[in-house]
């Protein structure tokens, strides 16, 4: 996927997650974030749009730290959502090719950084949003769901911050069942390093397996649908490693 892609998949997202707050309501609870109502799942993404926006329009070098969480409910917070929402899109769309400004993680460049990640950042909430009303949530073209795989292991979970750990080396893989493309993810006592095979090919042998349509690998690895929603083969203490341990802190 390209830039332009990503950035219409943040403004589609966003919309939907709108929507679908606004239709279950800020007391409502979110069974996919535990403890949270959907003014919590609002405030959060919110806030996380307009600090991603800070970086795109000031070129901040540096870390900054996120702002507070507005004192705002029930249509005014919705209001304040999309309108943070709105901003985030047209910088992204108005940015240059060469923005120059702090990233977390490796990517071909900044603006390439930030509007990925705030599309999946937007994703993954929007899904939240969603299941604060049922079970049924809008499907996530399965190119992107792929992406979104690579994005957390080869991104998120290659930094150090990333708890899945293991005492001796084990290997666990990741298989599309839908999609040209699996991850062979290395697991030691150090963050976990992620090979792409790009045309499906293993790059060792597994010691356990998680396969499935794209988009369920997506959410249950993101800890959105359980592990019974994809195939677990071999050791099962690593699926279950991830679950205990992958959250993105």
């Amino acid at each position: 996927m390209n830039t332009a892609e990503f950035i219409e998949s943040l403004d589609l997202q966003g919309q939907l997650m709108a929507a679908a707050a606004e239709k279950a309501g800020p007391d409502a609870e979110v069974p996919t974030c535990p403890g949270w109502q959907v003014r919590d799942l609002l405030r959060h993404t919110g806030v996380v749009h307009r600090w991603a926006t800070a970086f795109v329009t000031a070129g901040h070098k540096e870390f900054h730290p996120e702002p507070d969480q507005p004192d705002l409910d029930g249509d005014a917070l919705t209001a304040w959502f999309r309108e943070g929402h709105t901003l985030l899109v047209a910088a992204l769309r108005a940015a240059p090719e060469d923005l120059d400004c702090w990233t977390f993680f490796a990517a071909p460049s900044p603006l390439a950084f930030w509007a990925r990640r705030q599309a999946h950042e937007t994703a993954i909430h929007r899904v939240d949003a969603e299941a604060a009303l049922g079970p049924e949530v809008t499907a996530l073209p399965v190119e992107f769901a792929a992406d979104g795989v690579d994005e957390l292991l080869r991104g998120f979970h290659a930094r150090d911050r990333s708890r899945v750990r293991t005492g001796e080396p084990r290997v666990l893989r990741v298989r599309p069942t839908d999609y040209e493309q699996a991850w062979t993810v290395r697991l030691s006592e150090g963050p976990p390093r992620t090979e792409l095979d790009v045309d499906g090919s293993p790059q060792a042998a597994a010691d356990c397996e998680l396969s499935g349509p794209a988009e369920r690998l997506y959410l249950t690895l993101w800890n959105r649908l359980p592990h019974s929603a994809i195939a677990v083969s071999g050791d099962e203490a690593l699926a279950r490693l991830w679950r205990e341990t992958s959250q993105v802190v």
